[in-house]
Formats: C-alpha cells, sequence, structure tokens
C-alpha cells in the first residue's frame, strides 16, 4: 500500500497534528467538531494529508490551528498555549488519527463523512494504551460499518459527491446530510420534500434511499 507521504515526516506530522486539536480545544476553548470542520474546510487539512513539508513539519500545532483560524475567518489569533504534563484525550485523537491517515492514504475529509472527530476522541480508551495497529483495525471497520449501513453514502459516493456538493444540490445541510449517512437520524422518518430533493440530486428513487 502507498503511503499518504514519506515516513521521515509522520512523526512529527502526528505530533502536530495531535497538539493542533488539544490547542483548539483547551486554549481557544472551542468545540472539536467545529473545529475540525474548520480544518478540512480550509484547505489545511488536504495540504497536511497530501504530505506538504510546509504543514507536517513547518508548523508547530498552535501555528497550524493559527492558519485553520486565518483562513476560515480572515481573523489573526494570538493566543498562547498553557504548558500540559499530561497529554489529552484530543491529543491522542490527532495523534492516531494522523497515523491512520498517513497508513491508508485517505483524505481527512472522507474519514470525517464516516467516522466523526467525536467519535475518535471517544476511542481513546482503551486505545490510547494499544498499539496503534489496533486503533488503526478498528477505525478502518467503523468506516466500512457505516458505508454499508448507508444507502445515502454508498449513492453520494456513486454519483461522485462529496457531502457538501451533495448539500448544495439538493437544499439539505450538509449537518442532516452527516446525520442521515452516520445513522444518528433516518430518512425513513424525513420529510418527503428532504428525501425528494436527495434522490433528485442522485439521480435515483426514493425507494433507494429508504432502508
Amino acid at each position: 500500500m502507498m503511503h499518504a507521504y514519506d515516513e521521515m515526516y509522520l512523526s512529527h506530522a502526528r505530533t502536530t497534528l495531535g497538539n493542533m486539536l488539544q490547542f483548539a480545544v483547551y486554549d481557544l476553548k472551542m468545540d472539536i467538531e467545529k473545529f475540525y470542520k474548520m480544518f478540512i474546510n480550509s484547505g489545511v487539512a488536504k495540504c497536511f494529508g497530501l504530505g506538504e513539508p510546509r504543514f507536517t513539519v513547518g508548523m508547530s500545532g498552535v501555528e497550524l490551528a493559527y492558519e485553520v483560524i486565518y483562513r476560515t475567518t480572515g481573523e489573526y489569533c494570538r493566543v498562547k498555549p498553557e504548558f500540559r504534563p499530561d497529554k489529552s484525550p484530543e491529543y491522542w485523537c490527532g495523534w492516531a488519527l494522523g497515523y491512520f491517515q498517513w497508513d491508508k492514504n485517505i483524505p481527512f475529509e472522507a474519514i470525517n463523512e464516516k467516522v466523526s472527530i467525536n467519535e475518535i476522541v471517544e476511542m481513546y480508551n482503551p486505545y490510547h494504551e494499544a498499539d496503534i495497529k489496533k486503533f488503526v483495525a478498528v477505525l478502518e471497520l467503523k468506516m466500512q460499518d457505516e458505508a454499508e449501513e448507508s444507502a445515502l453514502a454508498r449513492l453520494r459516493a456513486y454519483a461522485g459527491l462529496t457531502q457538501k456538493a451533495l448539500a448544495d444540490k439538493s437544499g439539505v445541510s450538509v449537518r442532516m446530510i452527516e446525520q442521515y449517512e452516520q445513522g444518528k437520524k433516518s430518512l425513513n422518518k424525513a420529510s418527503v420534500g428532504t428525501v425528494l430533493n436527495l434522490s433528485r440530486a442522485l439521480h435515483c428513487e426514493i425507494e433507494d434511499l429508504i432502508q
């Protein structure tokens, strides 16, 4: 399997990603899901996932968070991090996710479409004490399970659309699409208009979306 980028960058990249999430949550007081979506939407996640040295080794986690905030808000952030002797679950999440993304060569956005960042944080116990390969295996299974269970996700992938692109075409919010694909909400209970708009955007029958 071809990895996302050269292994020489991996250790630093994982530390950077872990520190970025820890800084965002504990120093910037941001919701991790909100910040992680900013990371993806800013384009920083794409550059990082491709192994561009400026992002994987050229910045600290704090500087990477600054870059995300500037790109998404246009504002400079200069909050200084507090020293923490212990690594948080959020740090572990970034550190472990950095390895998974490198190992599987899957974009951060695609990972997030199947398994949310909050779900990965919740994997801290028991996997922070396990070998990283165990975490990789479990997260890969979670992604496969989501793909198998969601007709909407399968049809969207077949159409070559991201969640945002489908939202733009259908008028259904990205948040709602995420919830339908992750099984947090059922399309069986959605309004007729919602299902109809999704089916039109995906060029499929309504019955194809209802499970």
